[in-house]
């Protein structure tokens, strides 16, 4: 910016903490135009100083008072027009440092001069202004797919429901009783679906597409070009953003070879038994009417052999069946054989009611197979039931609640991609990359298989979990995918009953809606919401590397001919994951670039030697360390005065050159706090975390280089509730650096 001005609050204990006008003296020293001190930065007097100064678009305001992530709506300006850098005194001195210490006073002046660099380095962004559509386009004609274009086109927004069978309705169509999805949830209801099929087709703004699949779908947020092919023919249209809703599947249970199924004629599944309520009538394949059904849950599910999660609905609807059996078959006798019942919220009412209708035996064991009987009927064999270590049931038919696997086409080709991109950063040789990285575009560049057919670099659709289902966030951002812009609902997402479903359909309309309407005004979704500073490539200086292309956990950029990447900017969030991949440093963002913080690592005063006051740079993520670390302040908690603290966007975003800079400075120690990771990730950004502790390999040869000891650097993994530990985290830390002793390059 070509000014900065600086302001400090005086409030909170700031001032008590503090010499202030030293504070601007240091301002002074480092160029600031001015300097302002105020009792209360964030009242309307207070405000009103800043926003006057920062109104004209020229000039960058420091506020030196609390936490960036407190008084947000106090110091929110106008983003295009008005530069605000802010300064936590409150929760990184005075809160957690003794008043009137030399050492707290150094700390004080250190976060100034930093914020300074920072406000001297930065740039305004310019707002994106692109043409967006306003068509939400649903993929899945069942229960979750039809509620979400119901919700999308209540909100006033065109709506084009795809579905590959020929008729609207998905799992659920031609049931006559469902899973209760409403009071008082202890009987089977009428199957809400034929009246929501008939409100959507008949609802205007809604174009229904029977018989349909996804050709391709190129493009970005707000601006997705669709190909589909139907019994028309092939069409193409636009989207603004996208719901999956292609549900589940019954898991095969022929693999779960001692069931017998598809070997013993008797032995079925709850979906075919459903097939058979449906038409009134409960017959054996075998021929007859059985007079005892026993009932077999988790079959395939919570098996590490097949699937190592709950399907989440079988019980329900198990219990469902059993009371459909109870009313409508009276003389049939229903054995519900179980490990666990689960049986989540209200539908502990339909629970209860099969306990309290009578005339079923619920018997828990583990079943450790199916036989025949020798005269027709069949035998359950259990170890560890309730009735003694190994008991058998006899049975005329044997019904498998068989475990759910999602549509998502993840498959086995995504793995292998997935698999192969892994290979092509990590292999051994380069020989063995170099292979990889063959399979890899082959792999993403094949069709036949997907459901999206997305024209992402990083493949044709939806990354999953290991399980199969697209990832989410799970605590933070339900519904939320790797890809922009394209949200998943329904048993795609996660194993669930209707009514859940029906809950999903909204809640992934409600983000398709609200991604549009962010796309329209450039701005960045969650986490990092309405943040307009779109990431710059200075493309003369890349070298085709491929690590930004390959490590973006949004598929944000596609490549060349060449293999130099290509900015979808409305794909990204803003995480700077990608800056931090590059070793040439050709990324940046307007107020958050290599040199940025470069420059701010750069303004710490480093005591010489014989002072025996060692500096330590801590980068701790925003999303979880940071607020860690204000509320360990807002408790009371201390800390050691020898930490300086830059926040980060993500661990992921952190350029190695950081710490190189840190360390030949005379830095004495690097901490990185960050979220956790692994396969229940907490990352805001998916990978972020994970990305950095890899990188951090590769900082051993620059220790190596300057012929220092490797514990100066460190990564901790931390979840935001864990507030308690960073204190001790941060204190323990300045120990094994005091043991060490100081870094040989100070001074230089």
């Amino acid at each position: 910016m070509e000014t900065v001005q600086l302001f400090v609050c005086s409030g909170c204990g700031i001032g008590e903490a503090l010499d202030l006008d030293a504070l601007q003296q240091v301002g002074t020293e480092k160029g600031v135009s001015s300097c302002t001190v105020h009792p209360c930065l964030c009242s309307s007097e207070g405000v009103a100083s800043i926003r006057e100064v920062v109104g004209n678009g020229n000039a960058a305001a420091v506020v030196c008072a609390c936490s960036e992530r407190a008084k947000r709506e106090a110091f929110t300006f106008d983003s295009e027009r008005e530069a605000v850098v802010r300064v936590a005194l409150r929760e990184e001195v005075a809160w957690p440092q003794p008043a009137g210490e030399e050492t707290t006073q150094a700390l004080a002046e250190d976060l100034v001069r930093m914020g300074v660099a920072r406000a001297e380095k930065m740039s305004l962004p310019e707002r994106l202004r692109e043409d967006v559509e306003d068509t939400v386009l649903v993929v899945g004609g069942g229960l979750a797919g039809l509620e979400a274009a119901r919700a999308a086109s209540s909100m006033g927004h065109a709506v084009t429901l795809m579905e590959r069978e020929e008729r609207l309705g998905g799992a659920l169509k031609g049931l006559p009783e469902v899973i209760p999805t409403a009071p008082p949830y202890n009987r089977p209801q009428p199957n809400p679906v034929p009246a929501l099929v008939d409100e959507v087709t008949a609802d205007e703004r809604i174009t229904v597409l029977t018989g349909a699949r996804i050709a391709r779908i190129e493009g970005q947020p707000g601006q997705f070009t669709v190909t589909v092919e139907a019994d028309a023919g092939k069409r193409t249209f636009r989207a603004g953003a996208i719901v999956q809703a292609t549900g589940a599947q019954p898991y095969d249970v022929s693999k779960v070879e001692a069931l017998g199924y598809g070997t013993l004629p008797d032995v079925i599944t709850a979906h075919e038994l459903d097939a058979m309520l449906a038409q009134g009538r409960l017959e054996r394949p075998s021929g007859g009417a059985p007079k005892r059904v026993a009932f077999i849950q988790c079959a395939g599910s919570r098996d590490a052999q097949h699937l190592p999660y709950c399907s989440g609905e079988c019980c329900s609807r198990t219990m469902r069946q059993v009371l459909q059996l109870r009313r409508d078959h009276p003389s049939t006798e229903p054995v519900v054989l179980y490990k666990d019942i689960r049986t989540p919220g209200q539908l502990e009412h339909l629970f209860m009611a099969v306990q309290e209708e009578g005339g079923t035996r619920l018997l828990r064991g583990e079943v450790a197979g199916v036989q025949e009987d020798g005269d027709g009927a069949l035998r359950v064999l259990l170890s560890e039931s309730l009735l003694g270590p190994d008991q058998a049931v006899a049975a005329d038919m044997v019904v498998l609640a068989a475990g759910m696997v999602p549509t998502s086409a993840d498959g086995e080709a995504i793995r292998q991609l997935r698999d192969a991109l892994h290979r092509a950063e990590h292999g051994e040789s380069e020989t063995q990359r170099q292979e990889a990285r063959r399979i890899a575009e082959s792999l993403a560049a094949h069709e036949g298989t997907e459901i999206l057919n997305l024209d992402y670099r990083q493949g044709p659709d939806l990354p999953a979990l290991r399980y199969g289902f697209p990832d989410s966030h799970y605590i933070c951002f339900p519904y939320e995918t790797r890809r922009t812009g394209i949200y998943a609902a329904g048993s795609v997402r996660a194993p669930m009953d209707p009514a859940q479903a029906r809950e999903d359909g909204w809640g992934a309309a409600l983000k398709a809606v609200q991604c549009i309407e962010t796309a329209r005004r450039g701005e960045a979704v969650h986490p990092r919401s309405g943040d307009l500073g779109v990431p710059d490539f200075f493309l003369q200086r890349c070298t085709q590397c491929k690590r930004c292309t390959e490590e973006c956990p949004f598929g944000t950029l596609n490549e060349d001919e060449k293999g130099t990447p290509e900015l979808n900017p409305l794909r990204c969030r803003h995480c700077g994951i990608c800056m931090g991949a590059c070793p040439e440093r050709i990324i940046s963002f307007p107020d958050y670039s290599v040199d940025i913080v470069s420059s701010m690592i750069k303004a710490i005063e480093v005591p010489e030697e014989d002072e025996e006051q060692p500096r330590i740079l801590a980068l701790l993520c925003e999303n979880d360390a940071l607020p860690a670390l204000d509320a360990a302040a807002a408790t009371g908690a201390t800390w050691n005065p020898w930490v300086r603290v830059i926040p980060v966007r993500c661990l992921g975003s952190v350029n190695i050159v950081w710490i190189a800079d840190a360390l030949s400075r005379g830095v004495d120690g690097v901490i990185l706090i960050g979220c956790k990771y692994g396969d229940d990730y907490q990352c805001h950004y998916i990978r972020g975390s994970e990305l950095a502790n890899r990188r951090l390999e590769n900082v051993q040869e620059t220790l190596d280089r300057l012929a220092l000891e490797p514990e100066r650097i460190k990564l901790v993994e931390l979840s935001h509730d864990e507030f308690h530990r960073i204190p001790k985290i941060l204190d323990d830390f300045a120990e094994v650096i005091d043991d060490v002793g100081p870094n040989p390059y100070k001074g230089f």
